[in-house]
């Protein structure tokens, strides 16, 4: 691999995907609450790319050569991405070399919302851009035997991963306020790409049925059919009616930060790889879905994180009432895609499995629940009845 090559040109020029104020995404793409046949095979592309292995050597030469950081790096885990933690004296960073299946218009759209939250929310806990040793916001890898991929490097969050503490009321509430505060910095910000396809978007969660057919289980491939069809029947047909914005979408423990004195207070939110335009009120379905208490009642934490977020941005009554379905659909897309996942590249299945087994018990939990006694339970949580 020789360094350093090009970058990619207008990128981020002044007037390349230039953002459209008052213009929902979505609309540029005709039917985007029901994806086609077509259109989610063409999203599955990205999640059945594998990205090519870099050896650590290139990426400290790039990390040098290119954003004039040294040190040593180690390679993380990801979903779609190549990861590298890199140590610059006692600064610490991430390295991201994006899925040659990616869009860049994509990638430009995460990195201006980043952008965005550090001028609109500086004290909002996301990862901080890095520029290059000549100021721009990414570097194009060109090698001659790979396709060409953006690089990019980012500010490394210190802090335990939510998912190694044990769960409790303090730390749901300080979820909730931050999952708010994210919600209002990215509420002014549009980007042309923010309207693409994702299959983790709830928005088109009934694509996901033909994946059911590779559950083993006959019972828990019903259980995920029932809550499919409930999502077709209470909230498909009202998402096109719901406030809709850029939302995050991977609100998971593994993207929350705590502080490793105070496991009460979130330190860090990362990994903005998923985001969309969609309802706003998806962004905190998918995080509820991995509060889902697993003793007593089924949504006590996740409620506690939900008030405290109704009480920054308060919740209107027909987002509420529909939360409970999308947050059981979330679910429904965590065991379908990652089984889905695990099967094709098994090398990498401890990471892609890592959420299935809880989704599969709080979704049995769930199934217990009566709706109305769930919507009833949310709505007095948020002291709206």
């Amino acid at each position: 691999m020789a360094l350093p090559r090009r970058r990619l040109q207008g990128t981020h020029g002044q007037d390349q995907h230039r953002c459209i104020a008052n213009q929902d995404p979505a609309a540029t793409h005709p039917g985007s609450l029901a994806m086609t046949i077509s259109q989610i095979a063409d999203t599955s592309v990205l999640l059945d790319t594998a990205s090519p292995a870099l050896s650590l050597h290139d990426v400290e030469r790039m990390a040098h050569d290119v954003f004039g950081l040294a040190g040593e790096v180690r390679e993380l885990t990801g979903e779609r991405d190549r990861n590298y933690h890199l140590r610059h004296g006692e600064a610490h960073y991430v390295l991201k070399v994006s899925n040659p299946a990616e869009d860049p218009q994509v990638i430009d759209f995460q990195t201006k919302a980043l952008l965005h939250i550090a001028a609109v929310d500086p004290g909002l806990p996301v990862p901080r851009l890095m520029r290059t040793r000549s100021g721009a916001a990414d570097w194009l890898l060109e090698d001659r035997d790979e396709a060409p991929r953006l690089v990019r490097v980012l500010s490394f969050l210190q802090g335990v991963p939510m998912h190694k503490v044990a769960p409790g009321k303090s730390l749901q509430h300080d979820l909730g306020l931050h999952a708010a505060r994210l919600d209002l910095a990215l509420r002014g910000f549009f980007h042309a790409g923010a309207g693409h396809e994702l299959m983790w978007d709830l928005k088109h969660a009934n694509t996901v049925r033909s994946l059911l057919a590779h559950i083993p289980d006959p019972a828990q491939r019903a259980l995920a059919e029932r809550m499919l069809d409930r999502f077709d029947l209470y909230a498909m047909p009202r998402l096109g009616g719901l406030r809709a914005q850029v939302i995050h979408n991977d609100l998971n423990p593994h993207n929350v930060l705590v502080a490793p004195d105070d496991h009460g207070r979130v330190v860090g939110i990362i990994d903005f790889g998923d985001m969309v335009h969609a309802p706003m009120i998806n962004n905190l379905a998918v995080a509820a879905a991995y509060q889902v208490s697993e003793t007593g009642h089924p949504l006590e934490m996740a409620a506690e994180m939900i008030a405290a977020y109704h009480r920054l941005v308060p919740l209107e009554p027909v987002e509420l009432d529909l939360l409970f379905d999308l947050i059981t659909t979330r679910m429904v897309l965590t065991v379908a895609i990652s089984g889905w996942r695990a099967a094709r590249y098994p090398e990498n299945r401890d990471y892609i499995l890592r959420n299935n087994l809880q989704a599969w018990v709080r979704l049995a939990r769930c199934d217990a629940l009566d709706r109305a006694e769930a919507q009833a339970y949310l709505r007095q949580a948020c002291r709206l009845e």
